[in-house]
């Protein structure tokens, strides 16, 4: 009769699942989601910043291209005046030619790296207010979710059939005077 008894009360000890999975293999699932958005938004603010910083470096690698351009041509004023012998007015030109071509191209980098730095300061503040409004909107859903549960707990516990009683017969009371 033991054997019965002990044979019972295995077969008697089952959990529910949902989709195979038993209540401690969805507490696994909810925990790996929110860890894998925990590590996406994470890193999204520093891919943002790691993109930026690499277009920073390019445009100074532009700037310091146009610094060494404009340093060549000043070097190769230098080798027009040792010749200027045989060309003053060509020296002269050359060097007007030389500074008038590395002052563009250092304006046009400059002008670049302004507006790309501008550029994409707004795309990282437009994506971090969408984040913003996004939280905003979840902890105001978690809020309404956890007010209507507390409503409908409270309406549970102060309300039994006495109290029920009482309200139908205040409406039915009121529909007699409309009526």
């Amino acid at each position: 009769m033991a054997e019965n008894t002990v044979a019972l009360t295995e077969t008697e000890h089952h959990q529910p699942t949902l989709l195979g999975l038993e209540a401690e293999g969805w507490v696994y699932v909810g925990l790996t989601i929110f860890l894998l958005l925990a590590i996406f938004v994470g890193k999204a603010p520093k891919r943002i910043a790691d993109a930026l910083d690499a277009r920073i470096a390019e445009t100074r690698r532009q700037l310091d291209e146009a610094k060494a351009i404009r340093a060549e041509a000043e070097a190769l004023l230098a080798k027009a005046k040792a010749q200027q012998a045989a060309s003053a007015g060509d020296a002269q030109a050359i060097l007007a030619h030389a500074q008038v071509e590395a002052g563009d191209i250092i304006a046009e980098a400059e002008k670049t790296a302004t507006e790309l730095t501008a550029r994409r300061a707004r795309m990282a503040e437009d994506k971090i207010a969408a984040a913003e409004r996004s939280a905003i909107a979840e902890v105001r859903a978690r809020a309404a979710e956890a007010a209507t549960g507390a409503a409908a707990r409270l309406i549970a516990e102060q309300h039994d059939a006495k109290a029920d009683k009482a309200l139908v017969d205040n409406t039915i009371a009121g529909l007699n005077r409309v009526h």
